[in-house]
This record gives C-alpha cells, structure tokens and sequence, in this order.
C-alpha cells in the first residue's frame, strides 16, 4: 500500500518575531496619545494667545463702529437744528414772526433740544431785536471769532459755525455760535446767532451707555480741548478713535478713549487649564458610566414595558386597529382579529377592499375611506363588519390620528367594538318601552273607564229611546218617512258619536310600531280632545282650547304623542280636583318659538290651577315608579319625557303665578309644504 504524505505543517512565527510585533504595537498604541497630548498642548498655548489678540481686534472695531454712530448722531441732530434755524429765519423775512412772538416761539424749540443756549435775533445794524434770554444780547458780548464767522455768514450768504470759544468780560460756558444771515429780496435784512453750549452737545447727544464705557471729547485742529464727558473715568488709552466733523465754515475732532483695559492672559492659565480639562475628564468618564447604567435601566425598563403592552393588547376585548395616511393596515390586537375571524399575517399590509367589510354596505365604506385619505376621518360611527364564515355584526367604531414623537400625524388609529349584545339590549329594551306605554295607555283608560260607561251610556239610552218611539209610530200605522225621519237622524247622530268615541279609545289603545310622518298640533289636540273632555267632566273642570290651525306641522308618531298630551292633561285635571270649583280651568295652548338659533319650534303648554308641585317632589318629578298617588305607576311623566326626548324636543315645568303648574314640550318644526 501506497502511503500517503502528511500534509505541509506551516512555519509558526518565533518567539522574537512575536516581541517585535507586540514591541510595534505598543510604540503605536503610545505614540497616538503622545502625539494627540502635543497637539493638545500646542493648541493650549496658542488658543489663549489668539484669543487675547482677537479680543482685542473686536473691542477696538466695536469702538470704532460706535464712534462712527455717535458722530452720524450729532451730524443729525445739527442737522435738525439747521432746519429748525432757516424755518425761523424764513417766517422772519416773510413778516410770519414779529418780535413780540419770538420768545414764546423759540421756548418749545429750546425746551426739546437743550444743547442749545440762547437764541438771538439781530436787525441789519447788528442791534438785538429779540432774545430768548430775559436780558438780550449785544454785538459787544459775543467772542472775536463769532463775530468774524457772521460776517462771513453774511458775506457767503449761508450759515456758518463759528469756533467754540468763551464770550468776553463774563465767565460764561464755552459757546459755539451758529450764524444764519438773514435776506429778502436780496437785501440784509438781519441774523439769526444760536449759540451752542459746546459740553451739551455731548451731554446731550452722545448716549448714556456709551459714555459709560468710553470718555468722549471735542477738540479743535490743533487738539485743543473745547469739551469733554467722562461719565465713566478717564480712558486707558488702549482703545481709542478720531473722528473729524466737518461742520459748515467749522472742523471739529471727536475723540474717544475707552476705560476698558486690554484682555489679559493669566500666568497660571496652562495648569488651571489641565486641572480644568482632567476634571472634566474625570468628570465625562462618570457622565459616561452613569448614562450606560441608565441606558441599561432604560432598555429593561423598555423591555417590559413591551411585554406589558403586548400582554395588555392581547387582553384587551376591544379590537385595535391602525392604519398609515394611505390607508394601509399597520397593526391589528389578537381582540380585533378574533373579532373578524382573520390572523393578523391576512390584514397587516392590506389596502381596501377589506376582506371584512359586508358586500352591501360597500360605498358607505368606500364614502368613509375617501374621508380618511382627505384627512376628515369621522371620530366616532357605527356600521357593520362580517367574520370569515360571512356572518354581519354591527361595531362601534372610534378613529383618532396616530401621531409620533415628533408631533407628525402618521395615520389612524382605530377602537373598534362589537356591540352585538348592546343592540340586542337596545331592541329589548324597546320592546319594553312599547310594552310599558301600551300599558300605561291601558292604565289610563281604565282611569277613565267609569266616566266613558257613563259617556258611551246617554247615546245608548237615546238610540233606545228613539227606536221605540219609531217602532210604537209603525204599530200605530204612521209609516210615513216623514214622521219616521227626525227620529232616524237623531239616531244616526248618536249612533255616530258613541263610534267616535270608541274610535278615539281603540286608536289610543292598540299595539302598534312607532311610525314619524309629518302631523299638524291641532289635529293631534282634536282626536284626544274627546278623551280629555270625558276626564274633565267627571272632576267638573272646564276645558279652554287655543290651538291655532296655522301652526306648522312636526314630525312624530301620532298615538305617542297623544298619549303624551292626555297625560298631562290627566295630571292637570287630577291636581285641580280639590280646589274650588271656580279655579278648575284647564288650558291647552299651542305656538310658534324661535330658540338662541333662530330655529323654530312648536311649543304646547298644559297650564292647570292646582296644587302645585312641591320642592321635595320636583327632585324626583320624572324618576321612573315615582307617584304621589296611592294608585299611581309612577311612569306617566318619564314616559312623557322618554316619548318628547325621542322626537328630539324637550319637556319642562314651571310654577304657574296663578296657583298650579304649567307643562311645556317643544317639538321641532317642519318647513316645506305639509
């Protein structure tokens, strides 16, 4: 047999190859943090250095640009008052201002702008016509300069600032006098000299906030000082400016000088700033350790939470189900597909047609779908459903939009209910409410059963009475049909209302389904009228009908209604039967209300003279099996309301101020032909 070789064993690399290796990877693991710690340092003693000369470079162009703004400021504010001068001058030569106005004229100016210092009017002589000063100027008390610059003013023939200087003979401030010569029609007629108090302008028009920070001064050419403001100290001289204003016939300088000092850099900066950054290192480890602790707290806390909602969701009863804004089902709870019979894997990513939704109620879903997409989902309705085996069930259903963190709407979200067992209530408990108003019809004829014996009993016995008064004419050979026709008619007559009468109870009685149509107020009064007549007589009470048959009609089940009307008119009745005879009034009347909306309503009040309604039974008035009477249900007045309520009107009371009570229902109004 053929042996077969061994297959090659690869060189393993030697010990010293090994240390050489490690050796390099150390030097490399140390070299980029040494290099990354030069680096930093560099950059340690740089940045300060950079950021002293930057500063300084920003507080200077920051002087520079204030200066620039506090100059722009007293050029418009001189220039306002040039304005103001040549006005004045103007209304002068045109005879608009005499001298006995002058003052009161230039008071309002002098007041608003208080860099000025007095105001006078000079004639072509160089006399003082007008001063804004009690004592008025002469020639002889302004200054050489000032007198020099008005006859160049008047020479050039426009103003001219004169240079600040201090008038002769008195210890007044330091003036600088604006000349405005005066002309008509080519002729001198005089000058305006408004003299500047040359510290005010600084006072005046150079900001608080800036003169806080910064000494500011007006000097001449030749640097000589007319005016200074120091508000917050002498400048440093670290930080200054010079700025010419360049005034007509007058050059001034502004200087600024700010108090701050030049940024320092601190000696011991480099070793607070390692002991600073190895803190905030320090610092930055323990942020760190603790943020992954609460990372980790977070994610189990996350955790949980997850499972509890998945377990929560898969207990719930109620069925959930989102959807994104293009209808898209995203999520369904086991609740919802148990509800339909389908998995989740069969909705999670369908689109309409839903393989739940019943064939013949088809547009209404594709109706509320186009709604959804538009952005109008209805927040609550109910249709109804079909499970898989194809069985229909009615749902209840409450859509609100999804929104996500951010606020976004990202879709739908859906409560979806099975109200199954709720309709089947619903329909029980109406059967019951018909039963116990059929009942409480039947208790209300029994009520008046004596009284219609009575009543059925007078048309009997005259029909009795008639019939053998013709059958005695027959026997007697008067067959004539004249003779036999007045008793005929009479009764047919009787004949005719013991039928209304019976009519009106077994239409009152019988069972029936509630059926709205269109029904006229009066016609209703009418048909019970009888029933109500039967009631009041037998408690002597007298009936007054105002029922206008212009009323508009309502919409409403005719039996329920009138039961509802011979109830109240049963209660008034009742309640009236121990008051004296001549308070037993019973008024039915009917009208036309407009409520807060404008919309219109008719409105039946049922007004007795009774008793009236004390404060303890007001309380539980329309409680269900709440009577006063001994015999009573207790159901009559909750049927009213149940029965009002479910025509979308209302019912209410209130205390009649005759004595009594007063019962009001108010139905909605139909429009349109009846």
């Amino acid at each position: 047999m053929k042996s077969i070789p061994p297959p090659p064993i690869a060189p393993q690399p030697s010990a010293a190859s090994q240390l050489r290796a490690s050796g390099r990877k150390t030097t490399m693991r140390w070299l980029i943090p040494f290099l990354l710690v030069c680096l930093f340092l560099a950059t340690l003693i740089w940045l300060p250095r950079q950021a002293q000369q930057m500063e300084a470079s920003e507080r200077l162009e920051q002087l520079i640009a204030d200066s620039l703004w506090v100059e722009q400021a007293i050029r418009f504010q001189l220039s306002r008052d040039d304005e103001s001068m040549r006005i004045i001058g103007r209304e002068i030569t045109n005879g608009r201002l005499h001298q006995e106005h002058f003052r009161s004229r230039l008071n309002a100016l002098l007041r608003n702008n208080r860099e000025f210092y007095r105001v006078t009017w000079f004639n072509a002589e160089g006399r003082p016509v007008a001063s804004t000063d009690d004592f008025p100027i002469t020639r002889a008390d302004l200054s050489k300069s000032s007198l020099m610059t008005g006859e160049r003013a008047r020479q050039m023939r426009r103003p001219l600032y004169s240079p600040p200087a201090v008038p002769p003979g008195i210890a007044e401030p330091m003036l600088m006098d604006y000349h405005v010569p005066l002309f008509h029609d080519n002729h001198y007629v005089g000058s305006l000299v408004a003299s500047y108090a040359v510290a005010r302008i600084l006072n005046e028009m150079v900001p608080w906030w800036f003169a806080q920070d910064n000494e500011i001064s007006l000097t001449d050419t030749d640097d000589n000082v007319v005016a200074r403001r120091t508000s917050g100290g002498p400048g440093l001289n670290v930080y200054t400016h010079r700025r010419e204003l360049e005034l007509p016939g007058l050059t001034l300088v502004l200087h600024t000088n700010s108090t701050k000092s030049a940024p320092k850099l601190l000696p011991n900066l480099l070793v607070g700033s390692v002991i600073v950054l190895s803190l905030g290192l320090l610092w930055s480890l323990w942020a760190l350790w603790r943020d992954i602790n609460r990372r980790t707290k977070a994610e189990k806390a996350l955790l949980n939470e997850a499972v509890f909602r998945a377990a929560m969701e898969n207990s719930l009863v109620t069925g959930m189900r989102a959807r994104d804004l293009e209808g898209r089902i995203t999520y369904v709870n086991p609740a919802f597909c148990k509800m339909v019979g389908f998995a989740a894997e069969e909705l999670v990513g369908k689109i309409p047609p839903m393989p739940y939704w019943a064939p013949e109620a088809m547009d209404e879903y594709q109706e509320r779908f186009s709604n959804v997409l538009a952005g109008r989902a209805t927040p609550q309705f109910e249709t109804i459903f079909q499970r898989r085996d194809g069985e229909r069930f009615p749902v209840l259903i409450f859509e609100s939009p999804l929104v996500d963190q951010d606020g976004k709407q990202t879709g739908w979200m859906g409560s979806i209910l099975d109200i199954s067992e709720r309709k089947r209530a619903e329909d029980l408990n109406r059967t019951q409410e018909e039963k116990l108003q059929a009942s409480a019809r039947l208790a209300s004829m029994g009520e008046i059963a004596s009284t219609l014996a009575h009543e059925l009993n007078q048309p009997l016995a005259a029909i009795s009475s008639y019939t053998t008064g013709a059958l005695n004419l027959m026997q007697q050979g008067q067959a004539d049909p004249k003779a036999l026709q007045p008793a005929l008619e009479k009764i047919h007559a009787q004949a005719q209302r013991a039928g209304h009468v019976i009519r009106s109870v077994h239409q009152f009685v019988k069972k029936r389904e509630p059926a709205r149509q269109r029904v006229q107020m009066r016609q209703l009064i009418d048909n019970v009228a009888p029933l109500i007549e039967l009631q009041a007589q037998q408690f002597f009470v007298v009936l007054q009908l105002q029922v206008p048959r212009s009323l508009p009609p309502v919409l409403g089940d005719q039996i329920l209604l009138e039961q509802v009307i011979l109830n109240l008119t049963r209660n008034g009745i009742q309640a009236m039967a121990a008051v004296p005879s001549a308070r037993r009034i019973l008024r039915v009347a009917a009208e036309v209300t407009r409520n807060e909306d404008g919309a219109e309503s008719v409105t039946v009040s049922v007004t007795d003279q009774g008793h009236g309604i004390p404060d303890d039974v007001a309380a539980r008035l329309f409680s269900p099996f709440f009577s006063t009477k001994a015999e009573g249900m207790g159901m009559g007045l909750n049927i009213c309301r149940t029965t009002i309520e479910f025509h979308g009107g209302t019912l209410t009371y209130t205390d009649n101020p005759a004595g009594g009570t007063i019962f009001r229902f108010s139905l909605p109004a139909q429009s349109g032909p009846d």
